[in-house]
């Protein structure tokens, strides 16, 4: 059988030939992609007959890899054998989008029900619910969703990173053996994997068929790519469960986190475009992104009501639509080693409280954000000098500290509550439209004294989701972003909840293109908040053309991370006019396909968006370095209409004068005015000359005769 059948939105998707015959688990013989004329309805007949891969591997089959269930029983008579499951099947039920297969182990005293979903965008979603039925307790170890890859995917890529220096690309070869990538930190972490993506050889941003996973959970998490000399290589992916997390109870059952596949046969970007899909799909998807100013880099923990009047009148006068205060506003927070965890507005600095700088931003028509850490307490805190104990730990021993904070345990129902009905006090105090969430540190030894010590990154990862979700409903109308020390913690779960993620604390425009560029292959651009820095980055000194940063920040949720104050007139007439910009070409950034053309020079990178109905395109050619040769760029843009014709013109400021033996942009744009059909812009595209390094050259692709660009 194929499932699922058919697209649930007419596009390519992921689709597994699945064997249902027998009484054990179905066998998964191929998975691929699948469209409207390779794949039929019904009667779809096999291409592989292959040994294929359990829906669950299973050591009583010879599977000699890493398993894909590892747990075992204590506490009752014969129970030893229970480390070795050999399930039966019960019975399969199936839909157009869904499949769940149903099975047991009566010797192991265990039921395990599969689900696999297909949704939007292409993409492929499985999870596992393992229920015990038998005595005693079985303890799991481990339970992934795994699927095949063909034979030709034979290149591997993932990301890694640092602090600043989030999801950079790293790729190999496959070869025999398990190649697996553990996230330990209680968030997806800043040098996460956050993808796995499996490839014919030489794959690229176009080109290529592609596999890929990512496990949509804000907690521990692993990738698991593995070959074997015996059978072909699988591709999958799961919760990481610390010792004695998950102890099943007779009774009790284990619902693992959606594990979510796509695939391609146009690269990675075909694969980045089927989960932007499905994320545009989700009921907390912004159905609008406003632009943003965030005053942590103009005053950090000195806030000044005056000062702060001043900045949000300068943010009102050059189009800014949300004005967001940061760390500093709360009890005793005059740095980062006090005051965290005790959520009243400092009476020392905002006699008044807040209302008069929200009601002075709301009068600016402007939207009011605030930022909070809940997860969080200084150990110089009311809250934890009154409440020591109320930290994750491992027992007796307080966990080395990081940022000068520990970790709220928020899987005791008390410490929950309290920091559950602080932040809504402050919110329902105060007029607040926007929270920006952030979680600085990693659960470091997370254990709970009301357990004895034992793990609970588990609980605590639910805990928050049970909190953000509680104060989503309570405050319908606030919007919510993730940030975790910049892009710590994003993932499909926490997306489910959010309208936005603070992508990287690196401001600094020539590190961001490539953060947001990688970023972007599981996240749709409207979620990243990209800012435009002050004049000298504040993490890496270096001094960078407001263009350029601009620019940089043009395609993601736009906002502003610089000091208005110090800006002179011509700066800010400048920045109000790429707000402008932003918010001419904001529904076009916003609901478009995510396109990057590779392009044969090594110092200049090459992205864009073009609209779903090809109807047009924002291109950008960003000369980062100094080029190796004076050939210039050859720019080809994807995803227009073929036999239409489209004006190319500059969009934004531009600078048309020549560099050193190259020539002068042609004033009418790239192809000199001349009118191209989108089949020609796809194959032969139009050329850039070398520009000068740290420039954002844009184009704008319309329809001839229309006029869309400013």
């Amino acid at each position: 059988m194929l499932f699922p059948p058919r697209s649930p939105d007419g596009c390519p998707w992921l689709a597994l030939e699945l064997d249902t015959d027998g009484d054990l688990l179905p066998r998964i013989l191929w998975a691929g992609v699948a469209t409207p004329t390779t794949a039929a309805p019904a009667g779809y007949p096999s291409t592989f007959r292959g040994p294929g891969v359990p829906l669950l591997g299973e050591h009583a089959h010879e599977l000699f890899t890493r398993p894909h269930l590892s747990g075992h029983r204590t506490g009752a008579p014969g129970s030893d054998a229970a480390w070795s499951t050999r399930f039966v099947l019960d019975h399969v039920e199936e839909s157009d989008s869904r499949l769940v297969v149903r099975a047991g182990d009566a010797a192991a005293g265990l039921t395990l029900t599969t689900e696999l979903e297909g949704l939007p965008g292409g993409l492929l979603r499985g999870r596992h619910v393992l229920r015990s039925t038998g005595p005693g307790s079985f303890h799991l170890a481990a339970l992934d969703v795994v699927l095949p890859a063909a034979d030709d995917l034979i290149e591997l890529l993932d990301l890694t990173g640092r602090h600043e220096g989030e999801r950079t690309p790293q790729r190999h070869r496959v070869a025999d053996g398990l190649w697996l990538r553990e996230g330990r930190e209680g968030r997806p972490g800043l040098g996460g994997a956050t993808t796995a993506v499996l490839g014919t050889r030489g794959f690229d941003t176009r080109t290529g068929t592609v596999l890929g996973v990512h496990v949509a959970w804000s907690g521990n998490s692993l990738l698991r790519v593995e070959r074997s000399p015996d059978l072909g290589t699988t591709l999958g992916g799961g919760e990481l469960l610390l010792p004695g997390e998950v102890a099943l109870e007779q009774g009790d059952e284990h619902v693992t986190p959606w594990v979510v596949f796509g695939a391609s046969d146009e690269g990675l970007d075909g694969l980045a475009a089927a989960f932007h899909t499905y994320e545009r799909s989700l009921p907390a998807h912004p159905s609008h992104q406003p632009v943003v100013l965030n005053v942590w880099e103009a005053v950090w923990f000195d806030h000044d009501l005056p000062r702060l009047r001043e900045i949000a009148d300068r943010a009102a006068r050059i189009g800014i639509e949300r004005f967001v205060l940061d760390d500093g506003w709360f009890h005793g927070r005059r740095d980062d080693t006090a005051g965290l965890g005790d959520w009243s507005v400092d009476a020392d600095i905002w006699p008044q409280g807040l209302t008069p700088l929200a009601e002075h931003v709301r009068s600016l028509g402007m939207e009011f954000g605030l930022w909070f850490e809940p997860e969080m307490v200084n150990p110089d805190s009311d809250l934890h000098r009154a409440h020591p104990d109320w930290i994750l730990g491992t027992g007796a021993r307080v966990p080395q500290l990081h940022r000068s904070q520990l970790v709220l345990d928020l899987s005791r129902p008390e410490v929950w509550q309290h920091v559950h009905d602080r932040v809504h006090e402050v919110l329902s105090s105060t007029p607040v439209d926007y929270v920006k969430w952030d979680h600085n540190r990693e659960l470091l030894e997370a254990g709970s004294a009301a357990r004895g010590g034992a793990p609970v990154v588990r609980e605590q990862t639910l805990a928050f989701y049970r909190m953000l979700d509680s104060l989503r409903a309570l405050h319908p109308g606030i919007d919510w972003e993730s940030c975790a020390s910049g892009g710590g913690r994003i993932d499909l779960g926490v997306l489910e909840r959010t309208q936005r993620v603070w992508t990287s604390d690196m401001t600094d425009a020539l590190a961001r293109q490539h953060i947001q560029r990688w970023t972007a292959q599981l996240v749709a651009p409207e979620y990243l908040g990209a800012h435009v820095s002050a004049p000298v980055a504040h993490q890496t000194g270096r001094t960078l053309p407001l263009d350029f940063r601009a620019a940089t920040a043009l395609f993601g949720a736009f906002g502003v991370e610089w000091d208005l104050s110090t800006a002179t007139d011509d700066e800010l007439s400048a920045l109000a006019g790429w707000v402008d910009l932003h918010k001419h070409f904001r529904p076009l950034l916003h609901s478009g396909r995510l396109v990057r053309p590779e392009s044969a020079d090594d110092a200049v990178l090459l992205h864009g968006v073009v609209a779903q109905d090809g109807s047009e395109a924002l291109l950008a050619h960003v000369q980062m370095d100094e080029s190796a040769s004076n050939r210039g760029t050859v720019v080809r843009v994807p995803g227009l209409v073929p036999g239409a014709t489209y004006a190319v013109r500059w969009a934004g400021p531009v600078d048309r004068r020549a560099v050193s033996r190259s020539v002068e942009l042609p004033e009418a744009g790239p192809t000199g005015g001349v009118v191209v059909q989108g089949a020609a812009l796809a194959t032969r595209g139009y050329w850039i000359p070398r520009r000068r390094p740290e420039t954002v050259t844009l184009v704008h692709v319309s329809p001839a005769g229309e006029d869309r660009s400013r």
